[in-house]
């Protein structure tokens, strides 16, 4: 029979712990709110900032004096991975699912004979990275201090992978992060940073323009901006699939801490019950005895 004490104990650890997980999801309640209106707030400026560099690139493409962002170095021997996860966790499968995706194409590409390096964002893809691939990771971004991610972040981590893209380090890069669809829903994403690639909506209609001075000096100075650009969307994209996901976590902890306790609370009371009839049997038997 269960020790008394000892069943108290730990319903009253467990009712500690559901107060907890409750906080926690109120807390990613409120933040989400804010997140997911700046993901969907930035989602217009970075379809139109896509929609003008496709139609820049398609008629730059093919031309000798093309951007090296967008022909890129003419190889694709050794690729850069920037895998953007959270800082923290409790939020479910979100990091791993990111960490998942980037193993898997890093594997795929060591398989082939290609050089892979490893620039993580957010100290718990870096954690799991390490793991397997600690001799491959070239760099780390630390945002814990960052209570907000602006579009400064973005440009300091863009800014970085192309002075090391112009330095000659890499060939190709690719940053992984989890699309925002909804609270119970963020999709794994792999995005081509380098060479710039843009995807433009073939429902939509693209109008004509006559670029002055030419597609090619405008690309110059535009590819960087749509490379930060890209950056800062899948950190916004990330942080309200962070938020989303504790709070879905943060849910199914406290659901399953409810059921718990109702559990104990039972196996309590029965045990109390067992031990009060076998101090009255005692008693009746004593009395007996005399």
């Amino acid at each position: 029979m269960p020790n008394l004490k000892d069943l108290k104990n730990r319903i009253e650890s467990v009712k500690s712990t559901r107060k907890i997980t409750k906080a926690m999801q109120m807390v990613a309640a409120a933040k989400l709110r804010r997140a997911q209106e700046a993901a969907e707030a930035g989602r217009p400026y970075a379809e139109r900032m896509n929609a003008v560099m496709a139609n820049l690139s398609a008629a730059a493409a093919g031309s000798d004096s093309a951007p090296k962002l967008l022909a890129g170095s003419g190889d694709d021997k050794v690729h850069l991975l920037v895998v953007a996860t959270a800082e923290r966790g409790l939020c479910g499968g979100f990091n791993s699912s990111i960490v998942k995706l980037a193993r898997a194409k890093a594997e795929e590409l060591i398989s082939v004979g290609k050089t892979v390096k490893i620039l993580t964002v957010g100290k718990k893809g870096r954690e799991q990275m390490k793991r397997d691939f600690s001799d491959l990771m070239i760099d780390h971004v630390d945002l814990s201090e960052v209570k907000k991610v602006g579009y400064v972040n973005a440009h300091t981590i863009a800014t970085d992978i192309v002075n090391r893209f112009n330095a000659g380090e890499f060939d190709v890069a690719t940053i992984f992060f989890n699309k925002f669809v909804s609270v119970i829903n963020q999709v794994p994403t792999a995005q081509q940073l380098i060479p710039a690639s843009f995807d433009a909506d073939e429902n939509a209609e693209t109008p004509f323009y006559e670029y002055e001075p030419s597609e090619e000096e405008i690309l110059t100075d535009l590819l960087p901006r749509a490379l930060s650009t890209q950056v800062f969307t899948a950190l916004l994209e990330n942080g309200a699939s962070e938020q989303g996901a504790r709070m879905s976590a943060m849910d199914n902890a406290t659901r399953n801490a409810g059921e718990m306790i109702d559990k104990l609370t039972i196996v309590y009371n029965r045990s109390r019950q067992a031990a009060i009839t076998n101090e009255l049997i005692e008693i009746i038997s004593g009395a007996e005895a005399l």
